[in-house]
């Protein structure tokens, strides 16, 4: 997964998803007539586009997310990696 790489039309998600503009853009922190104008071609900010990424594209619900969750992942990839790619692996396989 790259940070930041290009994403699909945001309209072409929204719809796929069958949610209106305030229901996608509210997930990610945008307002309605802001989302209109990402949808209408104007450019995404970084920070915008991977947070459409994330919450639309990967799923990932960011009000579960906990900083205390990052730092456990983050402590548990440094201090046991082999643990780590296994719990990831397996993750991963749950997914499909």
């Amino acid at each position: 997964m790259k940070l930041f790489k290009n994403i699909p039309n945001p309209r072409e998600i929204r719809i796929k998803l069958g949610l209106n503009q305030q229901e996608f853009w509210s997930k990610v922190g945008v307002t309605q007539s802001g989302g209109s104008r990402y949808e209408s071609g104007r450019e995404m900010p970084r920070a915008v586009r991977e947070l459409v990424r994330l919450v639309h594209i990967d799923g990932i619900d960011l009000t579960k997310v906990k900083r205390d969750d990052l730092t456990v992942a983050a402590m548990l990839k440094a201090q046991y990696p082999d643990l780590y790619k296994s719990l990831k692996k397996s993750a991963k396989q749950l997914d499909q």
